[in-house]
């Protein structure tokens, strides 16, 4: 077997496909547990990562994501979601897939290995930028590549790997370590390592947006509302916060185009729309430091 760790045979593995499919379903369940626990470990190392993330946002940098096979998958899926969830501009966004992203059901593995393109493709990044490199070897050579190039062009690198020492964690200026347990499907890294992927890229993402006023207790109070499920949500929001009726609510967001934080200083202090924004843009876009 690899000395890589998510190459390891997993303790629980022999025999599995002879159990019943039931007992095998709760040892591949547990596996999943037991990764996601890893992540309480990396708790420092996420919120320092997510503090550079906020900062390139305030500087009007780009947060860069660049990953392979599942990683890629785990990454893209939390980029594509900031712009909703939090309002993230997409200009101020940049995945990078090896192969690019899928648009079907095949995803090929070869593309992991290719490096040609990169450096053109990351020629803008600048030192107000952030690279999100996701690798869970650590030393995947597309991943790894462009995270050297980030480094030489002065981003700050947030590598998050499932071995350690890894390269990637070595050259990274803020290295997340995930180190989960061996798969109980020898090497398939879309199990346990993704998931404590998918959870350390969702709390640095969530972190970053808390830096930026963009959740008032545990809601998203920066959401962009574009359909009818988070035009209801922004008016719940507006009508908590301000503790008014969601008519009241839905008038203030009428009035300040959809956008959540304004709304409540609306619904809330009697503001119009230019005076709300005003005390945001002096409060630093925090909610909470406007409403008092």
């Amino acid at each position: 077997m690899s000395d890589i760790a998510t190459e390891q045979l997993h303790h629980d593995a022999e025999g599995i496909d002879t159990r019943p499919r039931a007992e095998a379903a709760a040892l591949l369940a547990e596996a999943q547990v037991a990764a996601a626990m890893v992540v309480r470990g990396a708790a420092d190392a996420l919120a320092a990562a997510a503090l550079a993330m906020a900062d390139t946002l305030r500087r009007g940098g780009t947060l860069h994501y660049a990953a392979a096979g599942s990683s890629g998958l785990m990454a893209a899926a939390d980029a594509q979601e900031l712009g909703g969830t939090f309002s993230i501009p997409p200009g101020q966004l940049r995945i990078y897939m090896a192969g690019g992203l899928p648009t079907g059901v095949e995803m090929p593995g070869a593309t992991e290995d290719e490096t040609a393109g990169l450096a053109q493709a990351l020629a803008g990044v600048s030192l107000r930028d952030t690279l999100i490199a996701v690798s869970a070897s650590g030393s995947t050579p597309y991943t790894l590549e462009a995270a050297r190039l980030a480094r030489a062009q002065g981003a700050a690198l947030i590598g998050i790997a499932n071995n350690a020492p890894s390269p990637l964690l070595t050259i990274a200026s803020h290295p997340v370590a995930l180190p989960t347990p061996p798969e109980l499907i020898s090497g398939s890294t879309r199990m346990g390592a993704g998931t404590a992927q998918k959870i350390a890229l969702n709390v640095l993402s969530s972190l970053m947006a808390m830096e930026l006023g963009h959740v008032h207790d545990g809601m998203m109070v920066n959401l962009y509302a574009d359909n009818a499920k988070l035009r209801a949500r922004a008016r719940r929001i507006v009508a908590r916060v301000a503790g008014v009726d969601e008519d009241t609510a839905a008038r203030a967001l009428q009035v300040t185009g959809g956008t959540v934080k304004p709304a409540v200083l609306v619904a809330a202090r009697g503001l119009d729309p230019d005076e709300a924004a005003a005390r945001l843009d002096r409060a630093g876009g925090r909610l909470r430091a406007a409403l008092t």
